[in-house]
């Protein structure tokens, strides 16, 4: 809150202070240890056009911010707590949150739209759960190619050879609040994954934008760059960003009935799986995105679903009480998650709310489903459905909603405008 101070480790000299911009990407500033109770106090000012740009941080007039109002300020105050950062010595990091001049929520802020979609849960009475799967690759900086060669999933003489890198990431990552179950390779040479224990699932969001931020910097201390970038190398697999939701009350997980799912973890998978294709916008924000959906890729191209089934959308994990859970594949890793999980939730409890009921789960192979919905698999088909979206618009707000539009019709435009080497290669010299 306002006013309080967090308590810095002994010896920090340096605070990094950020949160989670449109596109989950973390901005901020360095404060002078010396300075930070003002921080905490006063807040910490950043232009609201920090919530409207892109990955590159181009900005573009929008009707909530713009050249006519002067992009004015908006203020950062930590969430806490500070953690020392094992690889920096005197540096701590602090989470932070948004805040208008006037002391209220900033309605752009995609964190709110999580937290008010969170409050309605917490109406009906239910405490939501979620776990976080990120795949992303290492490459050298120099080549931006990785360094080694052929597939290796799980293998665990590749997870050795990668270890000087990963094991700092999973220690250090854990050591600055983040939990870490596991890591591995992945299924591409570079390509590795790491799993965030669950959590609360505005922790969950928080800590998946620290994560991609902190990975990035850990990868830089190893010689390495990492990327959360959907579809990196075309012939290679995508990176994705798997979340398993379960809802809780009384300390027990009401999606499991004896090991199974729950008929209230039911309706909340046929929630989700109602608004799967209409959502699409913020599981996968870029045209470069949309090339992870093709079949035969572990991503889906369908709204199926099935208990331990990798082909579908929808996938039914089961087994002790608290492991029960329904997880959503067809996220990719670069997409903003407090979008995705505000979207993602939102369906699921309208699915409880409405007593909806699936779709016939799909027991085989779901890419050769004819029943299953298709979602989109390009970024168009995408913003359209969203641009017809009252959910969407319910839950982003008409701001947040058209700021993400008006992004991705860039990249739309941005796309259509290029003249690609494969072109070149193809029609120069040929036609």
């Amino acid at each position: 809150m306002s006013g309080t101070v967090v308590e810095l480790p002994a010896g920090t000299h340096t605070v990094v202070l950020g949160a989670g911009d449109t596109n989950g990407i973390m901005r901020g500033k360095r404060v002078p240890a010396s300075h930070w109770p003002t921080v905490c106090e006063n807040g910490m000012a950043l232009s609201i056009a920090t919530l409207a740009i892109d990955m590159t941080c181009d900005v573009w007039d929008t009707p909530y911010v713009n050249f006519g109002n002067g992009y004015p300020d908006m203020h950062m105050f930590p969430v806490g707590p500070a953690y020392a950062v094992p690889w920096e010595e005197g540096v701590a990091f602090c989470f932070g949150r948004f805040e208008g001049m006037d002391h209220q929520p900033v309605p752009i802020d995609p964190r709110n739209a999580l937290i008010r979609v969170l409050k309605r849960a917490e109406d009906m009475g239910y405490e939501v759960q979620i776990g976080a799967e990120l795949e992303f690759y290492l490459l050298d900086p120099e080549t931006l190619q990785p360094r080694d060669s052929g597939i290796q999933v799980y293998g665990l003489a590749r997870a050795a050879e990668l270890e000087h890198v990963l094991g700092p990431i999973r220690r250090h990552i854990n050591e600055v609040g983040i939990p870490i179950e596991q890591s591995n390779p992945e299924y591409a040479a570079g390509q590795v994954e790491v799993n965030i224990r669950y959590s609360e699932a505005l922790a969950a969001a928080d800590r998946v934008v620290a994560f991609r931020s902190l990975v990035k910097e850990l990868a830089v201390s190893q010689n390495y760059t990492a990327t959360f970038m959907s579809k990196p190398f075309a012939a290679e697999s995508g990176n994705g960003f798997h979340t398993h939701h379960s809802l809780w009350q009384g300390g027990k997980n009401v999606f499991s009935d004896g090991g199974k799912l729950s008929q209230l973890g039911i309706q909340y998978l046929a929630g989700m799986q109602s608004r799967m294709a209409e959502m699409s916008l913020v599981s996968a924000t870029t045209p470069n995105a949309y090339r992870r959906r093709q079949p035969y890729t572990f991503c889906p191209i369908n709204t199926a679903w099935s208990v331990d089934n990798r082909t579908v959308g929808l996938r039914v994990i089961e087994g002790k009480d608290s492991a029960v859970r329904v997880e959503k594949r067809d996220g990719s890793a670069d997409c903003n998650p407090y979008y995705l999980m505000a979207c993602e939730i939102a369906a699921g409890l309208d699915g409880i709310e409405q007593g909806m009921t699936p779709t016939a789960h799909t027991p085989g192979n779901a890419y050769e489903s004819e029943d299953a919905q298709p979602i989109p698999t390009d970024l168009a088909t995408a913003v359209e459905l969203a641009k017809g979206s009252e959910f969407m618009t319910g839950i982003l707000g008409e701001d947040g909603l058209g700021i993400l539009l008006g992004q991705a019709e860039r990249e739309l435009e941005f796309f259509a405008n290029q003249v690609t080497p494969v072109e070149m290669e193809r029609y120069l010299t040929n036609m």
